[in-house]
């Protein structure tokens, strides 16, 4: 009995660590339970009865999910956009860039473009939504020509366009303060069953529609193809740049509909500060997510367990009262420590 039970044993450990070295999802789970666990026992349980403790962790949960919805649109993107062996400094600069243009479109003071030619109401929430997300695009797709025909380094490409984004629109948005009307407000804040939970429903809802593409298209192979081997992929008669321009292209989109959801929730944007890290939380998401930097590998399940992780972590940091300015520092760690597993070098 006391043999058979330390077979069972030793079978276990071998079993978890073939799984653990050889499947990055199990991983990656593993440490989001670990987190969801700190994350519980953070709460507490100094309740009057279980139904109030699980109410308190449900909302809590709902804050965290809610709060990281926009990082996480954006982090399904630069899962992309890395599998392609490629990177996107520029996705906070972008935010502000689209944020700005869609309460342009929007504002109902004498500024508003809309507002001017007089279309209000529903018909101009839906064109500020589609025209900003049509301006997203234009943005993502400029960077991807860049890359593509200019033949710049994706790091060059989209620094330059961080700083040219933003630095144009704090020009322009300087001394303008749009006002954003209450029915576009509604799109973030639409509360269902009493609960303000739909920037959650379109995470999860961009998430399964990345999924698909990733996992039943052409389009999701060939980005595996082109982060793999990219003369290979060329050779077998892949268009390799149509398909880094069509990803740069839906970046640029994703971080459209990211801005839409915090103008909408917040009914404002700070130009000189918003986005700022951006691209810093998305990276980190993608690749604590099982994303491989060299490119060829990545995993948009993997990227939603990485958002939770991070977000978790950030959530954490400031109930243990860590100073807003070394909380960085522990995600660095958590990004070195995931590529360290990457590399298999700890087990």
């Amino acid at each position: 009995m006391e043999a058979g039970a330390v077979s069972v044993r030793r079978g276990f450990v071998e079993w978890f660590k073939d799984k653990w070295q050889n499947d990055p999802l199990f991983s990656i789970f593993i440490a989001l339970i670990i987190m969801v666990i700190l994350q519980t026992l953070t709460l507490g349980f100094d309740f009057n009865s279980f139904g109030e403790w699980f109410q308190t962790w449900v909302n809590n949960w709902i804050n965290i999910l809610r709060n990281n919805a926009g990082v996480a649109i954006v982090a399904l993107g630069m899962t992309f956009v890395i599998m392609t062996g490629g990177i996107d400094l520029s996705v906070g600069a972008t935010l502000v860039a689209t944020g700005a243009f869609a309460m342009t479109l929007i504002d109902i003071g004498e500024r508003g473009l809309f507002a001017m030619i007089g279309i209000t109401g529903v018909p101009a929430i839906i064109f500020t939504m589609l025209l900003t997300m049509a301006f997203g695009y234009l943005l993502g797709s400029l960077i991807g020509v860049t890359v593509t025909k200019g033949l710049v380094p994706p790091f060059i490409a989209t620094l330059g366009a961080m700083m040219v984004f933003r630095s144009v629109t704090q020009h322009f948005m300087q001394g303008y303060n749009p006002r954003v009307p209450t029915e576009f407000l509604q799109i973030a804040s639409l509360k269902i069953g009493n609960v303000m939970i739909m920037p959650i429903i379109y995470w999860l809802l961009i998430a399964a529609i990345m999924y698909y593409v990733s996992k039943r298209t052409t389009f999701g192979r060939q980005i595996i193809a082109v982060g793999s081997n990219e003369k290979g992929a060329r050779l077998s008669g892949i268009n390799v740049d149509k398909v880094k321009l069509r990803v740069y292209a839906l970046m640029g989109l994703l971080v459209s509909i990211a801005a839409i959801i915090q103008v909408s929730r917040v009914g404002s944007m700070d130009f000189a500060g918003a986005g700022r890290g951006l691209e810093m939380d998305a990276i980190a998401a993608a690749v604590v997510g099982g994303t491989s930097m060299m490119g060829g590998r990545g995993f948009i399940l993997g990227t939603v367990y990485g958002v939770l992780i991070i977000a978790v972590l950030n959530n954490l940091l400031n109930l243990f009262g860590v100073p807003p300015l070394l909380r960085d520092a522990f995600k660095g760690l958590i990004v070195i420590a995931a590529v360290l597993l990457q590399r298999k070098k700890i087990i």
